[in-house]
């Protein structure tokens, strides 16, 4: 094993030097041994494992190796020479190790398709069969740009979404926190003063006061039952089964169960309309995109899918299944009458995201004001029934 010695050396100067030792005592026996005195003993392999464990395989940037590979290919390079490219210029070893094995998998004599399919925890299926589908007339630039447009589409609402949810986030954990820090840190202390006034306080005083000599008593169980209690929150949200009750839950809840559902079928038409634009036939579209709706429409879409499969139109079969707003039937009639069905799903996707970013632009505004009014209210009641008795005490004086 490895150890790293940290000691004084003759000359009382601090010295730092690797050793190879069959245990701490043995490491530090042999330091000694060299006129060192030791002071720090560090395991490097466990040093090692700990930096491994908390260490993150660094995520694979598909959008951006999709724009990198469009701009090289419509320079005039061809594909092996723009993944070549591409590989000497990684930095990242991660993303360099998954474009030498698309490289490698294209000079192997496959398809750029099949190599992409090798890496399915960096190129999703939707990616692959975009890809698959240029290959059929060798424009798999065109390939690309869809998926990049799909890309930064979806990614556009999403940042929007979360962009409009940070500052209520933000302004809730802070709020939480102070309340926090009054109740179990404050109030406590207040509550030792007025040990001895107990019988003559006003009810509201009495009541936060006899929580904050609790707290004040049993610190140990409360910090213990809170961190117990935020466990037990986390692993239920590991668990797919409770996520989707409480999802099912929020789906209930009026208003708010629509715009999630208006989102869950915007992704379903911006990716079905990527899908059928790449020259993926409807029923094998609709397939491939039942993996981004919630589990309780999937039995829906499926139902849609074998209208389709029965001869009924993609705008008949979704409005009969439910999964067709009624802007979204009309638009899809017309693009049926175009025959550009692909990109009317992809306008009818636009219009919908931007109305759930709307929808949630106004909630925030409208939720903020209440948050802080609440949060406002909560602090000055802990403040004023803390010191009310000061008060009465006053206006008995005078």
């Amino acid at each position: 094993m490895q150890f790293e010695i940290h000691a004084l050396d003759e000359r009382q100067q601090v010295v730092a030097l690797a050793l190879e030792a069959a245990s701490e005592d043995a490491a530090r026996q042999e330091a000694a041994g060299r006129g060192l005195a030791v002071f720090a003993v560090k395991h490097l392999e466990a040093r090692k494992l700990y930096r491994a464990l908390l260490k993150r395989p660094a995520a694979f940037p598909t959008t951006l190796f999709s724009i990198e590979l469009m701009a090289l290919l419509e320079a005039g390079l061809n594909l092996v020479e723009a993944l070549t490219t591409l590989s000497e210029k990684s930095s990242n070893p991660e993303s360099g190790n998954v474009v030498s094995g698309l490289l490698n998998a294209i000079r192997r004599g496959e398809t750029f398709s099949q190599a992409v399919a090798r890496h399915p925890r960096h190129f999703s299926p939707l990616y692959v069969a975009t890809i698959k589908a240029s290959e059929r007339t060798g424009n798999v630039k065109e390939a690309l740009g869809r998926y990049v447009a799909y890309q930064q589409e979806f990614d556009r609402v999403r940042k929007k979404i979360v962009a409009a949810t940070i500052y209520p986030a933000i302004l809730m954990s802070v709020g939480l926190l102070v309340v926090g820090f009054l109740m179990f840190y404050v109030v406590p202390r207040f509550a030792r003063v007025y040990e001895d006034m107990a019988g003559t306080l006003p009810f509201f005083s009495r009541v936060l006061l006899s929580f904050g000599t609790f707290v004040g008593q049993h610190a140990w169980v409360v910090g213990l039952t809170f961190a117990a209690s935020l466990s037990f929150a986390v692993w239920l949200f590991t668990r797919s089964d409770f996520r989707s009750y409480i999802n099912s839950k929020l789906w209930a809840i009026p208003g708010l169960g629509e715009r999630m559902k208006t989102y869950q079928l915007a992704r379903l038409y911006r990716t079905t309309g990527m899908l059928l634009k790449a020259g993926i036939p409807a029923v094998r579209a609709l397939e491939m995109a039942r993996g981004l709706l919630a589990a309780h429409l999937r039995p829906a879409l499926e139902s849609a899918r074998r209208m389709i499969e029965q001869g009924k139109s993609m705008s008949a079969a979704l409005g009969a299944a439910g999964l067709a707003t009624p802007v979204a039937a009309r638009m899809m009639v017309v693009g049926e009458r175009s025959g550009d069905m692909g990109g009317m799903l992809a306008q009818i996707a636009r219009f919908h995201d931007d109305e759930v970013a709307r929808h949630v632009e106004w909630f925030t505004r409208a939720f903020e004001p209440l948050v802080m009014a609440a949060l406002g209210i909560a602090v000055g009641l802990i403040v004023v029934l803390m010191y009310m008795p000061i008060f009465e005490l006053a206006g008995s004086i005078n």
